[in-house]
């Protein structure tokens, strides 16, 4: 599983580069950077700039392969390595993803023409990768790089691991929601609710779960 997680993180982070070269040629010296949340163009950049995702994308699978051997005794993401790699590569397929997104929206401005809405699709995507990421998310051991890493989940294994648990619930059920509420067409603040929603709780949860064990003596 090591190796084929790899590989499609590889292979993801090529197509950023091959999508973004076969592009380059007919982009305009200016093209558009960043959308507001109505998919509206609100910043603009250099023709260079079709580059940055694959640059991040690029920079995602060195810096994937350096952790492990930065991680501090205990802390080592051996203990779940596979894991850690599928977190790779559904990264890095995020990035490939608005890729594509931006050169959609990139033609789309220089035709003048409307055939994604680009706001939608963004926020589609993150959903799609909030429960790619939950469908792991009770398997990440502690660590610093990877998962809900705040001072509670760190000072103890067993709230780390109940809160993880919590989480992959809830980032799957949550995705599976806000995915729901972009499609059917609901004002897009409402889906951001959801995301919000699923992003704090898990916090909330570890701070409230350590000090339940620390009353009990169970830490």
């Amino acid at each position: 599983m090591k190796r084929l997680w790899w590989g499609v993180a590889i292979a993801l982070a090529a197509f950023t580069w091959g999508a973004s070269a076969w592009a380059y040629p007919n982009l305009p010296d200016s093209i558009p950077i960043h959308w507001n949340i109505h998919g509206q163009v609100d910043g603009w950049g250099s023709r260079a700039s079709v580059f940055l995702m694959p640059g991040v994308a690029t920079g995602l699978l060195v810096l994937f392969a350096f952790l492990p051997a930065l991680s501090p005794k205990s802390f080592e993401v051996d203990s779940f390595r596979p894991t850690y790699l599928y977190i790779l590569a559904v990264t890095v397929g995020l990035f490939a993803f608005i890729q594509v997104v931006i050169l959609a929206a990139t033609f789309q401005e220089i035709r003048g023409e409307r055939w994604v809405d680009i706001g939608r699709a963004l926020v589609a995507g993150i959903f799609v990768f909030f429960g790619l990421m939950g469908n792991v998310m009770g398997k990440v051991r502690k660590n610093f790089y990877i998962g809900i890493r705040v001072p509670w989940t760190l000072a103890s294994d067993r709230v780390w691991n109940d809160t993880h648990r919590l989480a992959a619930w809830l980032m799957v059920g949550g995705s599976v929601v806000g995915l729901a509420l972009v499609l059917l067409g609901a004002p897009l603040p409402a889906a951001f609710g959801v995301l919000l929603g699923v992003a704090l709780a898990p916090i909330v949860y570890s701070f409230l779960r350590y000090k339940s064990l620390e009353r009990r003596g169970a830490l």
